[in-house]
C-alpha cells in the first residue's frame, strides 16, 4: 500500500484547506494504490470512513468476460511508472471539485481472472448528491487520465492491448 504523504510535488489542488465536508485536501485523500494483489471493497470503505459523512459511494469495475463480441479468457495490467503520481493528481482535483470527507481508489496491476474486481473507488461526502458526482469524476477522470495498459487474452489466442499510445 502507498502511503498517500509521500513526497510528490504539490499541486495547486494541495493548497486547498478546506471546503464545506472540512479538512485538507491530503487528509481526505486516504488511501491511493496500484498493486498485484486482490482488491478489498471493504477496505476501501473503511478508508473513507468519516462521521461527517451523510453519503458513500463505493464503484468496483471488474473483468467482464466479453468485448466487442469476443469471449474474454483474461486480461493483465500494466502501470507506467508515473500512475501514481497521476492517480493523486486525480484525487486532489476532485477534492478541490466536490465536498469530499473521504476519498480512496485502488487499481489492480499484474494479470486478472474473468470477475475479479480491476479498481475500486470510494468516496464519502455529507450528501449522496455529492458522493455520487465524485465518485463519477473520480472513475472518469482515472479511467482518461491514468497511464494503465490492459492487455486482453480471448478465447482461441488472440489478444490486444487496450489504452496503450503508439
Amino acid at each position: 500500500m502507498t502511503d498517500v504523504t509521500d513526497s510528490t510535488e504539490p499541486t495547486a489542488a494541495t493548497a486547498v484547506t478546506a471546503t464545506s465536508a472540512g479538512g485538507t485536501a491530503p487528509d481526505r485523500i486516504r488511501l491511493l494504490d496500484l498493486r498485484e494483489t486482490p482488491l478489498s471493497a471493504d477496505e476501501v470503505l473503511a478508508a473513507i470512513a468519516d462521521p461527517r459523512a451523510g453519503g458513500f459511494c463505493l464503484f468496483v469495475g471488474a473483468v467482464r468476460d466479453h468485448d466487442d463480441g469476443r469471449s474474454v479468457t483474461e486480461l493483465g495490467y500494466e502501470a507506467h511508472p508515473l500512475a501514481l503520481r497521476e492517480l493523486r493528481a486525480v484525487a486532489e482535483e476532485v477534492v478541490a471539485a466536490h465536498p469530499v470527507c473521504g476519498l480512496a481508489a485502488v487499481h489492480r496491476t499484474g494479470d486478472l481472472a474473468v470477475g475479479e474486481a480491476a479498481v475500486v473507488v470510494g468516496v464519502s461526502a455529507p450528501h449522496r448528491d455529492a458522493a455520487f458526482a465524485a465518485a463519477r469524476m473520480l472513475i472518469d477522470d482515472l479511467k482518461a487520465r491514468v497511464p494503465l495498459w490492459k492487455h486482453q487474452r480471448f478465447t482461441g489466442g488472440d489478444a490486444e492491448w487496450v489504452g496503450a499510445q503508439d
